[in-house]
Formats: C-alpha cells, sequence, structure tokens
C-alpha cells in the first residue's frame, strides 16, 4: 500500500505524520520505505540526525523529489508491505506525481476556517488524479487539535459528510513531536503510554483499515 501524506499549504504537519505512520507500522515488524518527495528533505534530515544519534534503523527513508515519482514509487514497494510518501506543498507537478502514485491520500489540516485551508486547488487536483486512479482513496487528517475545543469540532462536523471524508482519530496539539524532529526519534520512543503515542497508534489501525 502507498499512502501519501499531500498538501499544498505548508506547515500543517505532513512530515511528522508521515513519519510517525511508517514508525507506527514499522514496529509492528512490517516492512516500510518513506519517501521524501519535499524539495526541503525534513524526512531525510530527521533519518540524518538518527543515525548521528547512534539510534537503530526503523525504516529507510528515500530521497525522491521528482515528478517520475509515480513510475518508480511502485519499484520501491516491492521490498516493503507499505510505502509512505512525505509529499512536497505548492510544486504542482511533484503533487501530480505523488497523487498518481498513492492508494489512500491524507491531507493533514488543521482546525480553522474551512475555507482557510481545505484549498480548492489541493481538491481540485485530487479530482484530476481520479479521472486516472478512480478508486483513489483520500482522507483529511486533524492535525493539532486543541483539546475540547470548539473549532476543532466544528472542523470535525463540517468535515463529517465531506468528500474526501475526515478520519475519525485525530492528533492533538502535543510538545512531544516537536521534540522528536530535534532528537531524530518518534513519540513512541521517548514514551510509549503518552497521548502522542496513543494518537498515533489510533491513525495507524484506521488508515489499515482502509488498506484492508
Amino acid at each position: 500500500m502507498i499512502v501519501a501524506f499531500l498538501n499544498q499549504k505548508g506547515g500543517v504537519g505532513k512530515t511528522t505524520l508521515a513519519l510517525h505512520l511508517a514508525g507506527q507500522w514499522a514496529r509492528q515488524g512490517r516492512p516500510v520505505t518513506l519517501i521524501d518527495a519535499d524539495p526541503q528533505g525534513s524526512a531525510l534530515d530527521w533519518s540524518q540526525q538518527r543515525a548521528r544519534e547512534g539510534l537503530p534503523r526503523l525504516f529507510g527513508v528515500v530521497g525522491l523529489a521528482r515528478d517520475t515519482l509515480h513510475r518508480e514509487a511502485p519499484e520501491l514497494a516491492r521490498d516493503a508491505d507499505h510505502i509512505v510518501i512525505d509529499g512536497p506543498p505548492r510544486v504542482a507537478s511533484l503533487m501530480r506525481s505523488a497523487l498518481l502514485a498513492a492508494d489512500l491520500v491524507l491531507i493533514p489540516v488543521q482546525p480553522s476556517p474551512f475555507d482557510g485551508w481545505a484549498s480548492a486547488e489541493m481538491l481540485s487536483l485530487l479530482q484530476e488524479a481520479r479521472i486516472y486512479r478512480p478508486q483513489l482513496a483520500a482522507r483529511f487528517v486533524l492535525n493539532r487539535c486543541g483539546a475540547r475545543t470548539v473549532i476543532a469540532r466544528e472542523t470535525a462536523e463540517t468535515l463529517a459528510d465531506h468528500d474526501p471524508p475526515v478520519l475519525a482519530a485525530r492528533i492533538g496539539q502535543r510538545v512531544a513531536f516537536a521534540d522528536t524532529a530535534q532528537s531524530g526519534r518518534l513519540v513512541f520512543e521517548i514514551d510509549e503510554d503518552s497521548p502522542a503515542t496513543r494518537e498515533i497508534a489510533a491513525i495507524g489501525a484506521e488508515v489499515g483499515r482502509l488498506a484492508s
């Protein structure tokens, strides 16, 4: 299965979620490869920091920020149960290639007025990809949700009947995720019983059900 985290808007948490989903599957013993399709290379930087810290490798990270991604990703998928793509912001050609490569597109968004983050361009690219990939599945993922905030509840309600719909599992506003970006670790390696670890496990389980 190839899962791509995509959003035209930067700073919504694509890299953090991509790394943690890959890590969640890897800790379950599944072979996983993460493709860093963002020219900024944040996932590659995380992987290099992990190596500098002497931490064991959980999954492979491959830099592939080019518009031939849809032709190259299936080759990588032969050696892994799952491929996770950390997608690029605002690069339409790379975005199209990632969409054509994916079996499931996850669109991270933060609680905010609907028109602020569900860009017409992103949804237009998704519909365009479905001309060639009619079975392409997609879901919004609510990220950085403040606990019990009105705006988080209203955002979830707005997306309840939307196409694409929103995952039931969501990610809270957690300092732990910022810490992992600097340390080359993942939240379950810092605290196996933390809310952040449980939230990532819930995302992994729900995405896994979509794949079955």
